[in-house]
């Protein structure tokens, strides 16, 4: 008997449900061990959230500042698994506060030690150097990252602004005004998530887990917008300014926030429009970069 430990967290409960569709093919194996743990925080964030808490989770959660978590369960700490399906998403270009926080204790350390880990993210669009962030935790806490998939909002990037605030900030997952897309991961996405899980499944019955990467690509796992690339390379840039003023001066940290928004606003309505065009404009001499990049990014 093999195990597999199904790590995520989630507020609205698209992250669980995507954990739930990409474990089914382990669930219905008779050889596998199936375990589910919920991340959870001593202080939970709210959900849904209201403007002045959203805006205050910026400096922590792209500085990646752990907060306290509930302990994990003992029978999850004193067992040896052969696989960790590992779920998270994206805030503020950084994986989640509760995803930092877990993946820098010692619990983790404890659990990821030596385990091959496949990475699973559920985001708006920009995943791409958050991934590179959980490389690195990862890397800390010496576990093997042997596969990836990023599923993504399919709309528009303009247009998933409105939708994910407008659900961030009702908690109801609908069509906004009644003419907008429905926000984040698509239901059929999320529905059809199991055919990875059938792949990860048979690569790790098969004990195959060094060649997972290329299959899960083929299949459609990982999909990479150049201008993405681009957009979240030089927001990373911009945010780790913003992050360390508002977090290093702590008394001024509202007004700051303010600013910040306002700034936020100004740089999603005017400046990423005019980046999206300069892209076009540049792509052909762009082209060796790009397919270079973006074999990088869909490895692991």
């Amino acid at each position: 008997m093999k195990n597999v430990l199904v790590i995520y967290y989630s507020q609205s409960g698209q992250l669980e449900s995507i954990a739930q569709n990409v474990s089914k093919p382990f669930l219905e194996s008779e050889d596998i061990k199936l375990t589910f743990y919920e991340i959870q925080l001593e202080k939970p964030f709210p959900f849904p959230w209201n403007k002045d808490s959203f805006f205050d989770a910026f400096p922590e959660s792209f500085l990646q500042i752990p907060t306290a978590l509930k302990p994990v369960p003992d029978e999850i700490l004193n067992t040896k698994f052969d696989l960790v399906l590992f779920h998270y998403q994206v805030w503020y270009l950084s994986p989640s506060i509760p995803i930092n926080s877990f993946l820098k204790s010692d619990d983790a350390k404890k659990i990821l030690n030596g385990t091959p880990v496949i990475t699973i993210s559920g985001s708006r669009n920009m995943w791409i150097m958050a991934q590179e962030k959980i490389k690195v935790l990862l890397k800390e806490a010496n576990a093997d990252l042997v596969g990836n998939i990023a599923l993504v909002d399919r709309v528009g990037n303009l247009i998933s602004v409105i939708t994910i605030v407008e659900w961030m900030f009702s908690g109801v997952k609908k069509k906004y005004l009644g003419i907008f897309p429905l926000p984040g991961v698509s239901e059929k996405d999320i529905r059809e998530s199991d055919q990875f899980g059938k792949i990860m499944a048979d690569a790790f019955h098969k004990n195959n887990l060094a060649n997972l990467q290329p299959k899960l690509v083929a299949a459609g796992g990982v999909k990479i917008s150049s201008y993405l690339v681009t957009v979240d390379k030089t927001a990373n840039k911009i945010f780790n300014k913003w992050s360390n003023i508002i977090y290093k001066n702590q008394k001024n940290r509202k007004k700051l926030l303010k600013v910040f928004n306002v700034y936020l606003f100004l740089a999603i309505w005017l400046i990423s429009p005019i980046v999206y065009i300069l892209h076009l404009i540049t792509y052909p001499l762009k082209l060796t970069k790009i397919k270079k990049e973006t074999q990088y990014y869909q490895g692991v």
